[in-house]
């Protein structure tokens, strides 16, 4: 059952510097919620045979590291985020070497309606194929997220893992968003357990 509309707050681990220990500790606890989720594994079974991929928001790498393993491939990697340097809006907007595939992990909840429309409006422009795994807004995830202490997670975790179910996606909400073009095919689902699942996918022939 899905919660009210999206609500977007601050979360703490956005306004820490990247060197504070409690910053450190909450991304180790990302990449432990990452596996409960299964994000690596369901970003993996829709990337078919790309190998130039973007991901956006992907902090030090360790989703994709993760989707290599699963695929048992090596793949070319661009980490698109505020730690490497690169933002998001800037690096899709910028004249680059053509990508096959852009993978957003728990950042597009982060965006506006508005920020939104823009970001899929440049990524439907630098690659054939868009894959988002997003917190699920719904009661089974809120109460997920106040679970986080059972695997240790810190006090910046647990405040975040709730702040994000909040923001985050339900029925067709991101497809809505979608630029309205011909040859694209979108899918919008729960990705068992908490997750929200997004693809964008251009047929060949368009």
């Amino acid at each position: 059952m899905a919660l009210y509309s999206r609500l977007l707050e601050a979360e703490w681990l956005d306004e820490l510097p990247p060197d504070d220990p409690r910053a450190a500790r909450s991304r180790a606890d990302l990449r432990r919620v990452n596996a409960i989720m299964g994000n690596a594994r369901v970003i993996a079974r829709h990337l078919g045979h790309a190998q130039r991929i973007a991901d956006l928001g992907g902090g030090d790498g360790s989703l994709l590291r993760s989707v290599q393993r699963k695929l048992k491939r090596k793949l070319e990697v661009t980490i698109v985020d505020r730690i490497a340097g690169l933002e998001a809006f800037e690096f899709l907007a910028a004249p680059g070497q053509p990508l096959d595939a852009i993978v957003a992990n728990l950042f597009l909840h982060h965006l506006t309606e508005p920020g939104l429309r823009r970001l899929f409006a440049l990524a439907a422009d630098r690659a054939p194929l868009f894959i988002a795994c997003e917190p699920r807004r719904s009661r089974l995830a809120l109460a997920g997220s106040r679970l986080t202490w059972a695997i240790g997670a810190n006090h910046v975790t647990r405040h975040d893992a709730v702040v994000s179910v909040r923001a985050g996606f339900t029925g067709r909400e991101l497809s809505a968003l979608w630029p309205l073009a011909p040859g694209w095919t979108l899918t919008e689902q729960l990705a068992r357990p908490f997750s929200h699942l997004f693809v964008a996918r251009r047929h060949a022939a368009a």
